[in-house]
C-alpha cells in the first residue's frame, strides 16, 4: 500500500512540474485569461460561424471551448505543455465540443498557421516581434489576429481596448 501511495505521490508531483515548468521554460504567462476576456477579445474579432481559429499557448483549452461553443469555431489549440494538451482536450470533450477543437502538442513557431482565420494569442511582449514576422510572412490577407496584454511591433492595431489590453489586428 505504501508503495502505491508513493508513486501515485510522485505521479501527483510530475504532473505539477511538468504542468508549471513547460510553460515556464517557453516564457509563457502563468495565468490564464478570464472568460470575460477572452469572449470580449473574441467578439472584437467578429468571428463567423465555420471560421477556424489558432490559439497559439493554448493552455487548458478555455479559449478553445468558448470559440467553439459560443462562437461556432473550429478551434486549433497549440500547446507546448503534454499536461495542458490532456487538460485541453478532457476539457473540449467534457464540454461537448471535442468535434470541433484540435490541439496539437508542439512550439507555435514551428506550426503552420496559414488555414486560420484568425489567430488568439495571449502571451508576453517578448513574442511580439517574432510572432509578428511568422504571422506577416504565413497568414493569409484577411486574417484577425487578437493579442491580449502585449502588441505586434510593426503592425497597426485596427482596434485597441485599453480597459482589457485587447490588440486586434488584421493581415
Amino acid at each position: 500500500m505504501e508503495v502505491v501511495l508513493g508513486a501515485l505521490a510522485a505521479l501527483v508531483v510530475l504532473i505539477a512540474l511538468l504542468w508549471a515548468l513547460v510553460p515556464a521554460w517557453y516564457g509563457l504567462p502563468p495565468v490564464a485569461a478570464s472568460r470575460e476576456r477572452i469572449r470580449r477579445a473574441l467578439e472584437l474579432a467578429n468571428p463567423q460561424p465555420g471560421e477556424t481559429l489558432y490559439d497559439l499557448g493554448s493552455g487548458h483549452g478555455r479559449v478553445l471551448v468558448i470559440a467553439a461553443k459560443e462562437f461556432g469555431l473550429h478551434a486549433v489549440g497549440i500547446e507546448a505543455g503534454p499536461v495542458q494538451c490532456a487538460v485541453g482536450w478532457v476539457n473540449a470533450h467534457w464540454n461537448g465540443v471535442g468535434s470541433q477543437v484540435r490541439i496539437e502538442a508542439g512550439n507555435f513557431f514551428k506550426s503552420n498557421l496559414g488555414e486560420a482565420d484568425i489567430v488568439f494569442a495571449y502571451l508576453t511582449s517578448d513574442y511580439g516581434a517574432r510572432l509578428g514576422k511568422k504571422l506577416m510572412e504565413e497568414l493569409k490577407p484577411g486574417v484577425r489576429v487578437v493579442t491580449v496584454s502585449f502588441d505586434l511591433p510593426g503592425w497597426a492595431a485596427d482596434f485597441f481596448d485599453r480597459e482589457a489590453l485587447i490588440y486586434v489586428y488584421k493581415k
